[in-house]
């Protein structure tokens, strides 16, 4: 039994100290290497930082020493414990308890001693998803949450990732990945560590949410549509599109084992990437659905008219709204993008709006300015719009019908004058009928909504080709492609569109060298989807047949080809093509054959 603190409310027990050396890496890691990102919070009035550990027992505290006031040190000793059974029901107890990251206010404290302050507090995973740790901010201010317990849950994501990279960095490849490639760097990727034979090794929650359960010491290729050999064959920090299992399309990058361990992995653009480049010299070859666009856009940039782009997921949104703003009267203002998608739920309200300094636990000093007066004069970028939370459409519906911009715990509102560009890949007709988007909203963004074409429909795929490889070929490559490689190039169905095209061209100039660009220079999971186009059709003498009105040389013939190859084995068919089960599934039950 450790010693204990008495109180007039009830008794806070302190724990025996483990091991100072037990909890080495966690310390160091939280201290070194997560809180100075987040000095805002630090710099808070009247707040601390905890760090406890699998047990509920302090470790150590950061912040305001002015919280602390005569007669409460020993809640904050180190050893303290804040498990439920020594100290009621407070944050860190309950995060423990419960598994999640919790928000604890005031008067839900069991023990009256503690009804001083509200708590936020969220568990630290080790890489085998083991509890190891619980971060814990408690502020004595009556200030909204919201934005405290989302910072909490960041914090804590950021010093796992640092921990399964320490553990891991030096003898895994470490996979980053996210639902959008300007996701990469977010403390909300997923992550696994992927040894020499493809076996994971450690993954964080993010990717159990992107891929599926049960991840550890599963093969990587039983949990996506990629060769071993070309997944590692891939070049340290380049992003390449991944196609899940679960049938999701994801972006990826890849850091190599032989850097020291707790380098941190990175998910880095190229340098030469085209939406570094201005205008839509990079953007229009020849196809009329983007001069449309194009033509469409630039007529209404200079008037009051929000525009709303669509089109899958790579088919270069964002490049397109760089271009339009060099070709519109803002381009001297600022472009500011926003991807609602890669903003933790509880964030987006101050990050887009601002917030009053103290407006809540964890606010800078100086309050925030916020993205969108960031944007005035010039161009309002929102990507993933489909994404945002409901309490941020209407704050965003209000900014659009007033022209001003109110921020978070603020009493004076701000005029902005923007541009507003949306963009989504998903169908928002659809999010108004489940009531995840609002109607309202919709009509207010889609002043002119613009369809760009996925990479397939092209019609100028050739000329786009040429001009990716003049881009990313360095200057002792051969100045043109083979007839034969441009050929492949342009018969490619493209499911990630025009970011793939740059993924493949980059990893086909990398392993081509100086020498001509020759097929198998090209990535494995390129020519999979190659397959459904090129597989000779099949002969009536195979186990099944196509169904009466189906021609010779189909798409459907080839996969009917691989299947009976694969002897109706559905797995091994979808694995073959590089296409989800469940696309082969809906092929399979055109032809009749399911």
């Amino acid at each position: 039994m450790g010693l204990s603190h008495a109180t007039p409310a009830g008794t806070h027990r302190i724990a025996t100290p483990e091991p100072a050396q037990r909890f080495a890496l966690l310390l160091e890691t939280t201290e070194r290497e997560v809180l100075p990102y987040y000095e805002n919070i630090l710099a808070n009035s009247r707040s601390l930082i905890l760090l406890a550990d699998h047990e509920g027992r302090l470790l150590k505290h950061w912040g305001d020493r002015r919280f602390i006031e005569p007669g409460r040190e020993a809640l904050f000793e180190t050893g303290t414990s804040w498990q439920e059974r020594d100290n009621g029901t407070n944050a860190i107890g309950t995060a423990i308890a419960s598994g999640q990251a919790v928000q604890v206010q005031r008067n839900e404290h069991f023990l009256t001693a503690n009804r001083f302050m509200t708590g936020c507090a969220a568990p630290i995973l080790d890489a085998e998803q083991n509890l190891v740790g619980v971060l814990n901010v408690s502020s004595d201010a009556y200030l909204p949450q919201a934005h405290t317990l989302g910072m909490v849950k960041l914090m804590a994501t950021a010093v796992e990732n640092r921990l399964l990279v320490h553990q891991y960095g030096g003898g895994c490849a470490l996979l980053t990945f996210n639902t959008n490639a300007d996701n990469l760097d977010s403390q909300w990727s997923g992550l696994l560590a992927i040894d020499a034979d493809g076996e994971v090794m450690a993954a964080n929650r993010r990717a159990a949410q992107l891929l599926g359960t049960d991840l550890l010491h599963q093969p990587i290729t039983g949990l996506v549509d990629m060769s071993l050999s070309s997944l590692l064959n891939q070049s340290d920090d380049h992003t390449f599109p991944l196609q899940a299992r679960t049938r999701r399309h994801l972006y990826a990058s890849l850091r190599k084992p032989d850097r020291r361990s707790g380098e941190a992995p990175a998910a880095k653009q190229h340098a030469r990437h085209p939406q570094s480049a201005a205008g839509f010299r990079n953007v229009e070859f020849g196809d009329a659905q983007i001069q449309r666009c194009i033509r469409q856009a630039t007529r209404v940039a200079g008037r009051d008219i929000p525009i709303l782009i669509q089109g899958e997921t790579g088919v270069g949104k964002e490049v397109f709204v760089k271009a339009l703003h060099q070709a519109s009267a803002r381009r001297e203002k600022p472009l500011v993008a926003v991807n609602c998608a890669a903003i933790p739920s509880e964030l987006v309200e101050s990050e887009l709006f601002g917030y009053a300094k103290g407006a809540f636990t964890g606010a800078s000093l100086q309050g925030s300015t916020g993205l969108i007066r960031k944007a005035d004069g010039g161009i309002l970028f929102l990507d993933e719009i489909g994404e945002m939370p409901a309490r941020a459409q209407a704050r965003l519906l209000r900014v659009l019908q007033e022209r001003e911009v109110l921020p978070v715990g603020a009493t004076e509102a701000y005029p902005v004058n923007i541009h507003l560009v949306s963009a989504t890949n998903q169908p928002l007709k659809e999010r108004i009928e489940s009531g995840v988007f609002r109607r309202d909203l919709y009509y207010r963004i889609s002043g002119l909504a613009l369809e760009l074409p996925p990479l397939r429909q092209r019609t100028d795929r050739r000329s786009l080709i040429r001009h990716i490889h003049t881009l990313y070929r360095d200057s002792d490559q051969p100045s043109a492609l083979p007839d034969a490689i441009l050929d492949l190039l342009e018969q490619h169905p493209w499911p990630g569109n025009v970011r793939q095209l740059i993924n493949v061209m980059q990893v086909a100039l990398a392993m081509a060298g100086p020498e001509p660009v020759e097929t198998w220079h090209l990535p494995d999971d390129f020519l999979q989807d190659l397959q459904l186009a090129t597989v000779t059709p099949i002969e009536p003498a195979l186990a099944v047949s196509r169904p009466a009105g189906s021609g010779p040389g189909s798409t459907l013939d080839a996969l009917l080809e691989v299947y009976n190859r694969h002897q109706g084995n559905v797995s091994r068919t979808a694995r073959h093509l590089g296409f989800s089960r469940n696309t082969v599934y809906k092929r399979l039950r055109e032809l009749g054959v399911r």
